[in-house]
């Protein structure tokens, strides 16, 4: 089937062709007619089979008709990265390029002055995330009751970061009568309550399987030690011994080791930049830039580049940190693979990922290749190294086994000889009936190996209100201790 026989306008055509795109993907096949017959379609794909231009290109059509008026768009579409509406904003420039189309985009981290002058001139295509598209509707810069096709992309995604709510009420601020697209790769269950709520007899398009694994992405897992440093090791050696290597996106957990993974690759001679979500939008942007650009070769990411990201060129994925939601790991392999291209994904597990690797290959339904690696020496030197550095850091000095005794174990701490005697007499030493009963009478006559103890009178004075009283003493008001002020004279009343 060619672009030409789903029923899109001269225009998008042109466009279509001069990119260079011959033949639609499957999803776009049974996408595009559906959404041009102003149906509600549920898509469900693999990351990398097309379907941003699922609904970019019928849109375009629709769209060619009517005219937009001011603070009022004509469609929305709601992405839960900025990363991902930057990237359908410049899908729609690109397939728009011969239609004359306001394109706006809402999202954090920019100046809200620009986004405001573009609403008031009117829009066609607005793209938002749900936060700062609420924000500015509570201002009143905002009206959403022209809005005649409602695009949600990466709805799973939406669950995961929290957004559900968001969605919700900006659906009930939308006409009735809109046409509703959700598009995602995956379909867990409160997805699919929030699609029969908002979705009007939809139409849907099932590619593939939910959460499977793209076939042309060859899959392997590398085991190494708990410690960051051994991590990290295992990581150099893999790039170093990767020959087909062109880039890279290597995704970490948490955001903290994002920063530390990227100073350390550095240090270590590799072109790589960081990208989180943390970082301010305009070093986000400039980072993503330099990567497609091949300014840099390795891109350290959180999951905030793990969806819908579309750099067709990326040879290989690699994953620091196990995911803990085997979705995920779809997604994130899914960034290498693209349009038919082969990739390459690896993951670097511990001894504690194993329940997060078995929940993967079960919902994959295939296990993962392990993949052996040469620079062995080196990751043994850097396990030492690692070890070594975190005892220092604890206070802990190695000590050599003739020092401690060999295998005697570790040492309890020495206690006192002398016990205190009095009270209780169940207490004292069976069949010692001579011992002294009073401490008094113990330091008379001191034991072999301690030094006498000095009498009581000649010990340095101390804080008698901190010290305990003898078990042969009964204490009385304040014992030892008076304060001053009750040492005063007292005035006699008058």
């Amino acid at each position: 089937m060619k672009f030409t026989e789903l029923g899109l306008s001269p225009k998008v055509l042109t466009s279509v062709e001069a990119i260079g795109y011959a033949d639609p993907t499957p999803i776009q096949q049974e996408a595009i007619p559906r959404v041009l017959e102003r149906r509600d379609v549920l898509g469900i794909a693999q990351t990398g089979t097309g379907k941003t231009a699922s609904f970019v290109l019928p849109m375009l059509t629709m769209l060619e008709r009517g005219r937009a008026r001011a603070r009022m768009p004509r469609t929305l579409i709601l992405e839960p990265t900025r990363e991902l509406a930057a990237q359908v904003e410049e899908s729609f420039n690109r397939y728009g390029a011969n239609h004359k189309l306001n394109v706006a985009l809402l999202i954090g981290g920019v100046s809200i002055a620009d986004q405001l002058k573009k609403l008031d001139r009117g829009v066609d295509v607005l793209i938002a995330t749900p936060g700062r598209l609420l924000d500015l509707f509570e201002r009143g810069n905002l009206l959403l009751s022209g809005v005649e096709i409602l695009v949600i992309d990466e709805a799973d995604r939406m669950l995961d970061m929290g957004f559900i709510p968001d969605i919700e009420r900006i659906c009930k601020l939308l006409p009735f009568t809109r046409q509703t697209l959700f598009f995602s790769a995956t379909m867990p269950p409160e997805i699919q309550r929030l699609a029969d709520a908002f979705l009007s007899n939809p139409v849907r398009v099932e590619v593939s399987k939910p959460a499977t694994a793209p076939v042309t992405v060859a899959q392997f897992l590398v085991s190494a030690g708990r410690e960051p440093a051994e991590k990290r090791a295992v990581l150099r050696a893999l790039l170093k011994q990767a020959t087909d290597l062109t880039n890279a996106i290597v995704f970490c957990n948490r955001k903290r080791d994002v920063a530390i993974l990227q100073r350390s690759l550095a240090r270590h001679g590799f072109s790589a930049g960081a990208l989180h979500g943390d970082m301010d939008q305009r070093s986000r942007m400039a980072t993503l830039d330099d990567f497609r650009s091949d300014r840099i070769t390795l891109l350290i990411a959180s999951d905030v580049a793990a969806r819908g990201l579309d750099i067709p060129a990326v040879s290989h994925i690699y994953n620091f940190d196990v995911p803990t939601h085997p979705e995920d790991y779809i997604h994130r392999i899914g960034r290498t693979g693209r349009a038919g291209r082969s990739g390459t994904s690896v993951t670097i597990a511990t001894p504690l990922d194993r329940k997060y690797v078995g929940a993967i290959e079960r919902l994959t339904g295939q296990p993962i290749d392990p993949l052996e690696i040469e620079a062995a020496d080196e990751i043994a030197a850097s396990r030492y190294g690692s070890r070594s550095r975190k005892s220092r850091a604890d206070g802990d000095t190695p000590v050599k086994p003739e020092q401690t005794g060999a295998s005697d174990g570790p040492r309890k701490p020495k206690r006192s000889n002398r016990r205190r005697s009095g009270g209780d007499e169940s207490k004292r030493p069976a069949g010692n009936e001579d011992a002294p009963t009073h401490a008094s009478e113990e330091a008379q006559e001191p034991a072999q190996d301690e030094p006498p103890r000095r009498p009581r009178d000649e010990r340095p004075r101390r804080n008698r209100s901190k010290t305990k009283v003898e078990d042969n003493q009964t204490p009385f008001g304040l014992s030892e201790h008076v304060p001053q002020f009750l040492l005063r004279p007292v005035r006699p009343a008058s």
